[in-house]
Order: C-alpha cells, then structure tokens, then sequence
C-alpha cells in the first residue's frame, strides 16, 4: 500500500463557511473550507498512512488571521514527525507576496520557480475614498458617527484620512508587519531586524531570495515532486479536502464513527457576514453568507434546549450590521450561558462591531493575533441623490402624514429637527454598546470607553486591551470549551447549529423556530439601499466596521 501525500492547493482560495445559497454552494463545491484543511491535517498527523504534505501557494490572497489557523495546523502535522514542503511560481509577481510568503515559513522547506520572486514588500492599509466622485455626480452624503475612529463614514464624507483614522490604520498595519516579521523570523532562523532589512530590499529575485536564506530550493512543480518522490517513494497524492471528505477506511476509524456509545456533544453556531434581523440571508441566490437573528437565536435557543450538548463554540467571521440583531443574539449567548454550559466564542478573520457584540457575552473570547476586531461604535445616516437622479432625468414625488416621514428619504437632506434625532440616537446605541461591552468584559465603563470609540484593532493588541481573552484559532477554543465543560477533545461529537435533516426541511415548519432554522430570505432592497450598496455602503445595519480598508 503506497503512502498519502496530502496536497494543499490554495490557488482556488478558501471557504470560512459553505455557502447558504444553492447555486452558490454549487459553484463552490471543490472549494474547501478552512476548517476542512485544518481537520484534514490534525487527522494526518495521526494517521500513519499520510506520509507527508505539500502545499502550492497563490491565488486568491488569504486573511492573516486565516494564515495563522493554517500555520498553526501545519505546526501540529510538522510536530509528528512528517515532513511539510510549500511550493509556489512565484510570492507576488508584481506585489502582494508578503502574506503567503508569511504562510511558507511554516512548512519545512520552501520552493520557489527560478523566474519567481520574491516580492515580500511589507504591510500596507489601503482606504477608499468617494466624496469627491459623489461631489460630481451631484449625492450629498449625510452622515453621523460615535466616535472619532469609526471611520466608515469617511469613505463618503472625506478624500483623505482624517488624524483619527490614519493613527488607527497606523497601528493595525505596525501590528500585522510585527506578527509577520516575528514569524518569519523564528522560522528562518533571522534576526528581526535582518528580516526588516530584507523585506526594505524586496522585491527580490529566486537567486537573491535562496542567497538570503528565505529560500530552500529553486525548481518547478515537477522538481518538487520528483524530490518528494526520491524522499518519500512511491505516493498518492491526495487533496486535503477529499482526504478529510471520505468515509472511514480502517475498523478503528469505523468504531470512532458509530453513534454509539453515545457521546457527549459540542455545537458549533456560526456568525457569517453581515448581521440583519430576520433570517439567514445571502443576499440573493448567488450571494454570500449573511447571518439573520431569527436564525441565530433559533440555533442558540435549541443548543440551550438540548440536554445531549455540554459546550458550544460561537464561530464569528463578520463586520457587523444591524444594532437589534446583534443584540438579540447576544441575549441568547446570555440565555445560553444562563443553563451552565460553557460559551466560547472564535473570532475568524473578522470580529468587528455588531461581530464584536454577538461575541462579548461569550464566557471566552479566543481570536487570532491577526483578526480584525473591536470598532465599538455606531454610524448611520444617507446619500441625498435626488440632484444625482435629476441629472438623468429620473425625478421622484410622495405624499406625506407626519414630520418625519421622510427622514431617511434618498430624495431629501435632514432638517435641523432630524439631525438631532439622529444624534440622540447615535448617543443612545453608543452608551448602550460601551455600556454592554463594559459589563461583558467585566471592565469599568471610562475603561472601556477609551478602547471602544469605534477604534479597530488587531487580535494582538485587543489581547493587550482585555476585549480578547486568548490568541488562537477554532482548535484552541474548541479545546477550552471542552476543556470548560470537562470533556475529552478526542472524544466527542462535533455539530453546526441549526441542523436539520433533508427530511426535516421538506416538512413544513410547525414553530417560527423552525422557519428560522429551515428558511433563508433572499430580499430585495429599496432604493435608498440599492444606491448604498452601489457606493460600497453595507447595507445592514448601523453597527458595521470600516469596510474600505484593505490589508495589503
């Protein structure tokens, strides 16, 4: 019997979370998701038939927090004693290789193609900016915030960083480029400050890049299995996912896969994209994930309900959105926790704004040092484009009952009476979130106060500012989780929440929780939301995190 070579493609990029929708789950159906490939090599490194891995890097680029959950797992395959070799064309042919090259110091062995570079340039935030765009197209944009760092707005109100900003894009970069230059460091057995002469220097070529010690090996795809096959003899390569996919193939395995005895289960409730009110919703049929509170708080109250679970893991990728949504989940977490059981929640690679609320009341708050998280503010307001419309000719007219009517109208600015409703509304949502945030963290409001102000900040430093309890990824909050809840990691049964069967969501739903549970709402915006939506605004709520910033 010839050994597994586990293969890690990453040039097709990676799922935090299957698709809800079923044309975009059908699209997407050899993607593998990263909890997939993180299984895949924790159950490898166990397995005594995978005789090693290799990883082809590219493509589309990943978060750092996603890295730091791969390069955590391929620390843990490495540690049983099977050799891991990353090889790629090249890291950034024109930019953009200081990430993935960031993900190959975690392997044994790096290979690059002798015409490949290294273009390992450093960290860069990059934020949009329209006003001067909606300045011609004739949009008056009006919008409030709290506090000087929710930054979100400025994508509409400002061409430039405002100071607030710029020393909070600052820091997250200061803090991404000391995360990767501290890995890159140990794992290449470089100084610090050689590792920040290098990247000063990049780009650099193949030969360089081997000269500096950054490389191990110059050769194509077809020398590196050639190498791996003179190390290793005859293997069967196989895709991380499809090893993780199939079913049980020795007896040992058949027996850990019997439902009984009955073992005791951790749920998993996920927290993807945008939270709205309602149910689970992409946005269409085609869309991405988005998480409804119906559904959410469906899930959490039947995880509460079911005596057979003993811990849960709240998995939270998400920039916010709507302010009643996110609290009526993080009643439910509070709800949940209320029955004994352990709640620990797991920031993906973002965990910000309402992402941050339906996280806080969790009993742990593990992220990665990479995650992007906090921005404990609020932000609403409009684009008027009634003049933006007029110019080609498309004119709107209403009636109206009452002074307010039309307070939220694309078609009209705010008078001074709505401008004051709407701060003292923004004031309102803001006490409460510092007030909840300080309450869950066990914090001192003045405290929490001066960490909120809708500053976003890195893993690491949320660490340091106790709005995050530990640094690591999903296997380290499922290991606290059971280790809270007094159970063996090893034994077992892991479930995502909500679950129905087929035969579940065929019959019609007897509760509202479960058309929660079984339904998804694809809808269709107004106006006023199309029109946001175009200008790159989210459009599902008020509690959402600057979505113009891009690491690079």
């Amino acid at each position: 019997m010839t050994g597994i070579l586990l293969e890690l493609d990453l040039t097709r990029g990676v799922l935090e979370t299957p698709p809800a929708s079923p044309l975009a789950a059908f699209r997407a159906r050899h993607l593998p998701t990263m909890r997939e490939l993180v299984r895949a090599l924790r159950k490898g490194a166990e397995d005594d038939q995978v005789v090693g891995l290799v990883a082809h890097l590219g493509g589309p680029a990943l978060s750092l927090a996603q890295v730091q959950d791969l390069r955590e797992a391929v620390a843990d395959f490495r540690a049983s004693g099977k050799g891991a070799v990353a090889w790629t064309e090249s890291f950034g042919e024109i930019g953009g290789g200081t990430v993935p090259y960031y993900l190959a110091t975690a392997f044994d062995e790096i290979w690059l193609q002798p015409s490949g570079d290294l273009a390992i340039t450093g960290v860069s935030i990059q934020a949009t900016f329209i006003k001067g765009a909606l300045d011609k197209a004739g949009v008056i944009p009006q919008f409030g915030r709290r506090r000087e760092y929710k930054s979100a707005v400025e994508t509409f109100t400002e061409k430039e960083m405002s100071g607030p900003a710029r020393e909070m894009a600052s820091r997250l970069a200061e803090s991404a480029y000391e995360q990767i230059v501290e890995g890159i460091a140990v794992r290449r057995r470089l100084e610090p400050a050689k590792v920040r002469e290098l990247v000063d220097d990049a780009p650099l070529s193949a030969d360089a890049g081997r000269e500096a010690g950054l490389v191990d090996k110059l050769g194509y795809r077809s020398d590196v299995y050639d190498e791996l096959e003179k190390r290793l003899g005859e293997t069967t390569p196989l895709l991380a996912e499809r090893y993780v996919r199939r079913g049980p193939r020795t007896l040992q395995e058949v027996r850990k896969n019997l439902p009984w005895p009955q073992k005791p289960v951790v749920a998993v409730i996920r927290i993807s994209g945008g939270i709205s009110v309602g149910r689970n919703s992409g946005g269409g049929p085609i869309g991405g994930p988005g998480s409804g509170s119906d559904t959410i708080g469906a899930a959490l109250r039947a995880v509460a309900e079911d005596d057979k679970v003993k811990a849960v893991v709240l998995r939270v990728d998400s920039p916010g959105g709507s302010y009643v949504a996110s609290d009526a989940i993080r009643h439910e977490v509070l709800r949940l926790r209320a029955t004994g059981r352990p709640v620990v929640a797991s920031m993906g690679s973002v965990a910000a704004s309402g992402g941050y609320f339906v996280a806080m009341p969790a009993d742990v708050i593990v992220a990665q040092p990479g995650t992007i998280t906090g921005s404990i503010g609020v932000f609403s307001g409009k684009g008027v484009v009634r003049d933006a419309l007029g110019r080609i000719g498309i004119s709107q007219e209403a009636v109206s009952e009452g002074a307010n009517a039309r307070m939220y109208s694309a078609q009209e600015e705010f008078t001074t009476e709505q401008w004051e409703r709407l701060e003292e509304t923004l004031d309102r949502i803001y006490e409460d979130f510092v007030a909840k945030a300080a309450q869950d963290r066990g914090l001192p409001v003045a405290d929490l106060e001066a960490l909120a102000r809708g500053r976003v900040w890195t893993g690491a430093d949320a660490h340091e500012r106790k709005l995050v309890d530990e640094l690591g990824g999903f296997e380290h909050a499922l290991r606290l989780a059971c280790n809270r809840a007094g159970l063996d990691r090893d034994n077992i049964t892991l479930t995502a929440a909500p679950h129905r069967s087929l035969i579940d969501r065929l019959r019609p739903p007897e509760s509202t929780d479960d058309l929660a549970a079984t339904a998804k709402s694809w809808t269709a915006d107004g106006l006023t939301s199309t029109i946001y939506a175009a200008l790159g605004l989210p459009p599902t709520g008020i509690l959402t995190m600057p979505m113009s910033w891009r690491l690079t």
